[in-house]
């Protein structure tokens, strides 16, 4: 990286910087009054780490590469979208800052009239701006001073490159580009390359990393006792928030219902979802109306929930290292603590390994009853039943229902949901040959 600078900075809250080191404020960092006034009435009262490193650069003009740990950051994710429109607006309101929010999965027409306005902020995802692009006269970005992309290494997962290089094509490219991410893989090395000049990179790890105010845990079982371990585990702790973390659209309806009819209330949140419906469930998640969230990884990255206790990576454990990171990342956000449990069956060994060599920790064992969870198994397996004959008599699905490994089914589970967000995205949804 000849053409990029380099700066590093460690978390504020580490051991290491010691326990009587002053925290920087916004006004420390150079962030006007105006501003500074509105982060504390938000309750921000501190930077994050990566902030601490790129707002100082940012402000003096220069682009910047910001490489941070899952939920150190804060713009093109789905679906917080609406979340990140919302705290532009409370950040903004001293000064007059008009916001437009345009995802997929919403109301050209009424986005068109917010972009007819000339929003000074424009919190969008690659595959809609292009549509208003392409479609809505009079639009353009001609004006764009600053680019911000969020969670690069996301968005070019989802295949949003070739978005990403025709909107590069079309704004002005005397600017300012801020591009953030979890990892600089070389995809996004390349989305560098095209869209930024001379930057400074900045960075708060340099490797896939879990924050120290997260306690990890596994608990191994065989493949048939996952359903009763794991209402074992909510039952046991009922107390806290809980995301549970599915590999497929089925098996999140399937879990939410399975969980209702055993007395605790769940919701989905998945990507065959509308918009609405999505931020409906978010919703009551987030005001306490839901203590439990069953979710794809539609929910791994970017949601804005300030507070979630406990993390279960459930079913399919995560193949990729970096996906665990992002689940458990939702929780032990900005300092608080948090816990997640990784289910572990025979077949998901070599993957806990490969995790754990990632993030540089051998997770310890969460201490399970298996009395307990026997007796448990009868209620659970009756309620698994009734779930699985609920989706099929009202169609939402049925492949979740299935035990082992989904006889080859999961590649295809996780691509539709995966295509789902991209469609939601603006983006056209891929075709599937069916297998002979």
């Amino acid at each position: 990286m000849s053409d990029t600078d380099s700066a590093s900075n460690s978390r504020a809250s580490s051991p290491a910087n010691g326990a009587d080191e002053p925290k920087k404020t916004f006004a420390d960092l150079g962030v006007s009054k105006e501003l500074c006034e509105s982060c504390e009435s938000l309750g921000f009262k501190h930077p994050t780490d990566i902030q601490v490193a790129a707002i100082p650069p940012a402000l003096t003009g220069r682009d910047i590469i910001g490489i941070a740990q899952t939920g150190s950051a804060v713009l093109l994710a789905h679906p917080r979208s609406d979340s990140i429109a919302k705290q532009v607006q409370a950040l903004g309101a001293p000064i007059g800052v008009r916001t437009a929010v345009i995802v997929g999965g919403m109301d050209m027409m009424s986005q068109s009239i917010a972009l007819s306005k000339r929003p000074h902020i424009i919190v969008a995802t690659p595959g809609r701006l292009m549509d208003h692009l392409e479609n809505t006269k009079g639009f353009s970005l001609k004006a764009l001073k600053y680019l911000v992309l969020d969670e690069a290494d996301r968005l070019l997962d989802l295949d949003f490159g070739p978005i990403i290089d025709k909107l590069l094509k079309v704004i002005p490219k005397e600017r300012n580009t801020f591009l953030f991410s979890a990892t600089l893989s070389t995809k996004v090395e390349k989305l560098k390359r095209a869209s930024l000049n001379k930057p400074i990179q900045v960075k708060v790890d340099s490797k896939y990393s879990t924050v120290s105010t997260l306690m990890q845990y596994y608990v191994f079982f065989p493949e048939v006792q996952k359903d009763a371990y794991l209402f074992y585990l909510v039952n046991e702790l009922s107390s806290s928030s809980m995301i549970i973390f599915t590999s497929t659209v089925d098996r999140a309806q399937r879990l939410s219902i399975m969980l209702n009819r055993l007395g605790y209330p769940a919701i989905p949140l998945h990507g065959q979802m509308s918009q609405s419906a999505r931020l409906g469930s978010l919703n009551k998640f987030k005001s306490g109306g839901r203590k439990i969230l069953v979710a794809t990884d539609v929910a791994s990255r970017g949601l804005d929930i300030p507070s979630v206790d406990l993390v279960i990576q459930n079913f399919d454990i995560p193949s990729n290292s970096k996906d665990y990171v992002h689940r458990v990342g939702r929780t032990a956000r900005a300092g608080r603590s948090g816990k997640s449990i990784t289910l572990v069956t025979q077949y998901d060994v070599v993957m806990l390994k490969g995790i754990e060599a990632a993030i540089g920790r051998q997770l310890p064992a969460f201490d399970c009853d298996k009395e307990a969870v026997a007796i448990l198994s009868d209620r659970v397996n009756e309620a698994a039943r009734a779930a699985r004959i609920e989706m099929r008599e009202t169609g939402t699905g049925g492949a979740g229902g299935k035990r082992g490994r989904d006889k080859g089914r999961r590649g295809k589970d996780d691509d539709r949901d995966r295509d789902d967000d991209v469609v939601q995205g603006g983006m056209p949804k891929k075709k599937f040959k069916k297998r002979k």
